[in-house]
C-alpha cells in the first residue's frame, strides 16, 4: 500500500487551501451568499482533487494526520504522557487553542444575560439528541439493523461529534454493537461535511427576509448586486500582528491555558467523563475570564482574542478538511446512509420549525439556529465557521456568537451524554 504522505504537509497547505476558498468564493458569489465558509470550500475542493487523482489511478493521495513530535504535543498533553512521545492528531492544538479562545472571550455576564437564548439552545439540543435518537433507532429497526445502529448514527455522532463517539466506542461494543468505533468515526466524519456545508446555506435561507445589518465587511449602503463579503485569512493575520505586544501577550496566557488545560482534561479522563479533548482548556479559560471580570480586570481584550480565534479556527478547518479521505464515506451506506440522511433532514426541519420562531426570528436568532444546526449534525467548529460568514455579509450577532459556542462546546456534552446513556440502557 502506498505510505501516506507526513502531516507536516498539511500545515504547509494550510494557507494555500484558504486561499483557494477565498478564490472560490469570490468566482461563485452564490456559495458566499449561502454562507459556506472559506475553511469548508477549500478544504473539500482539496480534499476532492484528492480523491479525482487517487480515483484516475495516476498517483495515490493521502495524508497522515498524527504526529508525536514533542515540541508540537506538549501543550496538549500531561507531561507524565507527552515524556512517552504519544501521537497526537496534528489538528488538536489548532483545535483546544481555539476553544481557548471561546472560554476566554466569553465574560460571564453576557453568558449570564443570554437568559433565554442560553435556555433555549442548551434544551432544544437537548431534546434534538433525543429526537435524533428515536428516529435512528426506528429507522434501523425498519431496515433489520441493530437498534444500537440508529444511536451510533444519532447523537452520539452527530450532536456528540469524534470525540463523544470515540469516548462511548467501548461501552457501544460491550452493549452488542461491533466496529463501533469504526461506524462511530464514519458517522461523525458524515456528518461533519453535513454541517459544513448545510449550517450556513440555514441560515441563508432563514434570514432572506431579514435586513442585514450594517457591519465592516457588509455596509450599510451596499447595493443589492454588490459581491458578498468574504473573509480574508492573510487580512485577519494582518490585524493581529498589528495588535503587537498586546497579541503576544494573550497568545501566552492562551497557551499557558491550553497547557494547564490539559491536565484539567486528564483528570476529568480519569474520573470517568467522556468528554471531549478540549473540555480542561475551555472550562480553564471560562474561568479565568470569569476571575478576570470579578477582579475588574481590564486587560484581556475581547477584539484580541477574537482576532487569535479568527486565525485558528480556519486553519483547523484547513487542515482538518484537506486530510478527509472522501472515499471513506462510501462506507456510510445501507443503513447506516438510511439513518444518516434522515436524522439530517429532522435536525434542519427541527431547528427551522422549531428552534427559530422560538428565538424569534430576527438576525441574532438566524445566526444561533445556523450555530445549532452545525454543532446539531457536525461539530462546533463548523457552526463557528458557519456563524462567521453569515455575521461578515450581515452584521454581527454578539450574543449568538458569545452564546453558541460554548452551549455546543460544553454544556451540550452535559445533557448529550446522559440521554445516550438512557437509550443504551432501554436498547440492551
Amino acid at each position: 500500500m502506498t505510505p501516506a504522505y507526513s502531516p507536516w504537509y498539511l500545515l504547509l497547505l494550510a494557507i494555500p487551501i484558504l486561499l483557494l476558498g477565498e478564490w472560490l468564493l469570490r468566482r461563485i458569489p452564490l456559495l458566499a451568499r449561502i454562507n459556506i465558509p472559506v475553511p469548508v470550500a477549500g478544504g473539500l475542493l482539496f480534499s476532492a482533487a484528492c480523491l479525482c487523482i487517487n480515483l484516475s489511478g495516476l498517483a495515490h493521495v493521502s495524508f497522515g494526520t498524527k504526529v508525536s513530535a514533542g515540541w508540537w504535543t506538549w501543550l496538549v498533553t500531561p507531561d507524565t504522557e507527552w515524556l512517552a512521545r504519544p501521537a497526537k492528531n496534528l489538528n488538536l492544538p489548532l483545535l483546544i487553542a481555539f476553544f481557548t479562545c471561546v472560554g476566554l472571550g466569553a465574560p460571564l455576564r453576557v453568558l449570564l444575560g443570554g437568559g433565554r437564548m442560553l435556555v433555549v439552545l442548551l434544551l432544544a439540543t437537548t431534546a434534538l439528541a433525543a429526537v435524533q435518537n428515536a428516529a435512528g433507532v426506528a429507522v434501523a429497526v425498519a431496515l433489520g439493523a441493530p437498534a444500537l445502529l440508529g444511536v451510533a448514527c444519532g447523537s452520539l455522532t452527530l450532536v456528540g461529534g469524534h470525540g463523544t463517539a470515540l469516548g462511548f466506542a467501548s461501552r457501544f461494543e460491550q452493549a452488542g454493537l461491533t466496529s463501533a468505533a469504526a461506524i462511530g468515526a464514519s458517522a461523525a466524519t458524515f456528518g461533519l461535511v453535513a454541517g459544513a456545508l448545510l449550517s450556513g446555506p440555514l441560515g441563508a435561507w432563514l434570514l432572506r427576509r431579514v435586513p442585514p445589518l450594517a457591519s465592516a465587511e457588509a455596509p450599510a449602503g451596499r447595493h443589492a448586486g454588490a459581491l458578498p463579503a468574504v473573509a480574508n485569512f492573510m487580512a485577519d493575520v494582518r490585524a493581529l500582528l498589528a495588535l503587537g505586544r498586546g497579541a503576544v501577550l494573550h497568545l501566552l496566557v492562551v497557551a499557558a491555558c491550553v497547557k494547564a488545560g490539559a491536565w484539567v482534561s486528564f483528570g476529568l479522563d480519569r474520573a470517568g467523563a467522556a468528554l471531549p479533548a478540549y473540555m480542561g482548556a475551555l472550562l480553564l479559560g471560562f474561568t479565568v475570564r470569569a476571575v478576570h471580570d470579578a477582579l475588574g480586570g481590564s486587560w484581556l481584550r475581547g477584539e484580541t482574542i477574537a482576532r487569535i480565534a479568527a486565525v485558528l479556527l480556519p486553519l483547523f478547518l484547513a487542515v482538518t478538511l484537506a486530510a478527509l479521505n472522501l472515499a471513506d464515506l462510501a462506507t456510510v451506506a445501507g443503513p447506516m446512509l438510511a439513518i444518516l440522511a434522515v436524522n439530517i433532514a429532522l435536525t434542519l426541519l427541527f431547528c427551522a420549525a422549531i428552534v427559530w420562531p422560538l428565538l424569534g426570528r430576527n438576525h441574532e436568532a438566524g445566526v444561533a439556529t445556523a450555530g445549532l444546526s452545525g454543532y446539531g449534525i457536525g461539530s462546533t467548529a463548523t457552526a463557528v465557521a458557519a456563524m462567521d460568514a453569515i455575521t461578515r455579509q450581515r452584521g454581527p450577532a454578539p450574543r449568538a456568537t458569545t452564546i453558541v459556542p460554548p452551549t455546543g462546546g460544553f454544556l451540550i456534552d452535559l445533557t448529550n451524554a446522559p440521554v445516550i446513556s438512557a437509550f443504551l440502557r432501554m436498547l440492551s
